[in-house]
């Protein structure tokens, strides 16, 4: 296992970290999810991200379980900011949220302090100011060793950045993003941030939501335990749906690319991770397996580097700094409503 520095904090990282998204919900029996988290640490990964609404939190309280007695040699994350529950309150950045969400993640996760604190995503309604001056209070308490973001744009990356040095509160250390051969749009700015501002930059999502294992075909029914399957009828299952028409582009791009990888004699599945492991500004990517043995599939091309021919075929297929649907868009920004975009 290859291992980075994440950002300038002289901890280093595994190049692929555990995400916990499935943990709890895509599988339900924990006795194996704990089995799959040993695996993954006995394997060198020693980086796993998780958030406290992942599968209605039992994902932290999985993982918890699992790191009774490793924790100190496991670098963990998790997020905050997603609604937890009904309640108006219980969501989103502001110094009161986030006081109760750290402390609801340190019961979960058993553990006393978290090593990366995530904002889950942007929240238009909260100031930069109010967010970063009570997290820099969890760092000084050592409840959090330090702090990130996900789904952030280069822009609310950069002015997060200057209220740090501006207020001299706790910076940002990483962010986390999408990335994939088939969503690009990161390299386009996000990455030049990321470099910019010495972060760690996280990607998650390597497989497109297991369009690039190439198991789906276009205008044939996804099958019935699938991904696209579960999530047919909402945002997520129309981005994998191979029925839906326009996706029919996609599934020919795909096609190519699995060309393109049955030439260098290696999987697609292998081939997309790797892609994401070659870009400079990528420190760690984060894979999402529901079992041992899909992370027994991920670890077996945890070498993998491909050549200058490869990495020139995918962009042809797929040009630099673009997404091929905005169906995959991570999430849909406050400033793209109706009521943001009308006078």
């Amino acid at each position: 296992m290859l291992y980075r520095n994440l950002s300038r904090t002289g901890i280093r990282v595994s190049a692929y970290a555990l995400g916990g998204g499935v943990i709890g919900s895509g599988n339900k029996d924990e006795d194996e999810c704990i089995q799959m988290i040993h695996q993954a640490i006995d394997s060198g990964i020693n980086f796993l991200d998780t958030s406290d609404i992942y599968s209605g939190g039992e994902s932290e309280r999985i993982i918890g379980k699992a790191l009774a007695g490793r924790r100190s040699g496991v670098i963990l994350a998790t997020k905050v900011g997603n609604p937890k529950s009904g309640a108006v309150n219980h969501q989103g950045v502001s110094r009161t949220w986030i006081r109760q969400a750290v402390e609801n993640s340190l019961r979960s996760l058993q553990t006393d302090y978290i090593d990366l604190y995530q904002l889950h995503r942007p929240f238009a309604d909260t100031d930069f100011e109010e967010t970063l001056d009570v997290l820099t209070d969890l760092v000084k308490e050592g409840k959090v060793r330090y702090i990130g973001t996900s789904n952030h744009q280069a822009w609310q990356i950069a002015e997060a950045q200057a209220v740090s040095s501006r207020r001299l509160l706790q910076r940002f250390i990483s962010e986390q993003s999408p990335y994939s051969i088939l969503k690009r749009a990161i390299e386009l700015d996000l990455a030049g941030a990321a470099d910019k501002y010495s972060l760690g930059l996280l990607v998650y999502g390597p497989l497109a939501g297991g369009l690039l294992t190439g198991k789906y075909r276009a205008g044939h029914a996804a099958a019935e335990d699938s991904r696209a399957a579960r999530y047919k009828g909402c945002a997520a299952g129309e981005a994998l749906d191979p029925e839906r028409p326009e996706n029919k582009n996609k599934f020919e791009l795909i096609h190519k690319l699995q060309t393109v990888a049955d030439q260098a004699g290696i999987s697609l599945p292998h081939m997309a991770v790797a892609f994401t492991q070659t870009h400079p500004a990528v420190t760690s990517t984060i894979i999402g397996p529901r079992t041992p043995q899909q992370l027994g599939n991920f670890l077996s091309g945890a070498n993998l580097q491909l050549s200058a021919d490869v990495l020139d075929a995918i962009d042809r297929i797929v040009p630099p700094g673009s997404n091929v649907d905005d169906v995959d868009r991570a999430w849909t920004p406050d400033w793209l409503s109706a009521a943001q975009r009308r006078r």
